[in-house]
């Protein structure tokens, strides 16, 4: 039975999955082994210097290396490991991936905002959809937002905009960026009556639990709004005791909120489904189609 392994660096997180190929007649299934997430926040360096410090290499090169013994612990066949933002906006970029590689022997390569929000669409179940209605995904990450369109049998309309949870914390986000993503959407969605938000990440996972909406239910827009207002009226430690979060979760989890309740406006909806995927999962289906295609 193969398995295969996704590494996301991003720029609150390094997360890695690692799933079983199963195949049912001529459908092929990726079934989780592992995930293992691994909070580093290299967006902290990229978005306040430009550069990824030396500290944070060391710190990424020990993760790494601690992702490797434990692909060949699991018989990983193939790997793939992809760098967002904080990476992909550092000055520094060429020489940390090189050093890196000295140091693990592992390649990293980047991607920039579409092609990232092309993958984390894949991981979403699109021929379950139905033909008639227009799909939203929204993946909010530290260092950017992903926004993806699905509409019909048509290709897929992505864009990625430099609004994440690392920069917003650290007031690093021009407020006319929320006017742009507001102007993309109302641009690419006709009718919000035959509409579907799908949200995506770790904080809307999160989210989910801190509603205490069911698995499989849609967060009500009342129930997100909420929460961003109970939230905005406690300190962190009130915050990490009270929903039991980690410390680099309940600092980003207002900003997260702020990004989604805005989406949900701009497009329209009361409603947010939680299909519980991100970037990782897109790349499990990119690797194990560039496998295929090789055989």
């Amino acid at each position: 039975m193969k398995k295969i392994a996704a590494i996301d660096i991003g720029s609150n997180a390094v997360r890695m999955s690692i799933c079983y190929v199963l195949m049912n007649e001529d459908e092929y299934f990726f079934q989780k082994n592992q995930y293992i997430r691994l909070p580093l926040r290299l967006g902290e360096d990229s978005f306040k210097t430009g550069y990824i410090s030396d500290n944070k290499i060391n710190s990424l090169s020990n993760a790494l290396l601690s992702f490797k013994y434990t692909m060949k612990v699991h018989g990983v066949e193939h790997y793939q490991i992809y760098a967002t933002s904080a990476l992909r906006d550092s000055k520094n970029s060429n020489d940390v991936i090189k050093q890196i590689y000295d140091l693990t022997g592992m390649k990293i390569k980047l991607i920039d905002g579409l092609k990232e929000a092309k993958v984390i669409a894949m991981g979403n179940p699109i021929e379950k959809l139905d033909f008639d209605k227009t799909y939203l995904y929204v993946d909010v990450g530290g260092g950017s937002t992903e926004y993806s369109i699905v509409r019909g049998s048509d290709d897929k309309k992505s864009k990625s905009f430099n609004i994440g949870t690392v920069r917003l914390i650290n007031n690093l986000v021009d407020e006319l960026v929320f006017e742009e993503v507001k102007e993309w959407i109302n641009e690419n969605i006709d009718d919000e009556s035959k509409l579907k938000v799908f949200a995506t990440g770790g904080n809307i996972n999160k989210i989910q639990d801190m509603t205490r909406t069911k698995s499989g239910k849609p967060i009500s827009y009342l129930s997100i709004k909420d929460l961003y207002n109970n939230l905005l009226d406690e300190d962190i430690n009130d915050r990490m005791i009270k929903y039991n979060l980690n410390p680099d979760r309940a600092d980003v989890i207002i900003p997260a909120l702020r990004i989604f309740i805005s989406t949900m406006e701009w497009a329209n909806t009361n409603k947010l489904f939680v299909p519980k995927v991100g970037l990782v999962d897109g790349m499990i289906k990119e690797i194990h189609n560039s496998m295929n295609s090789v055989n």
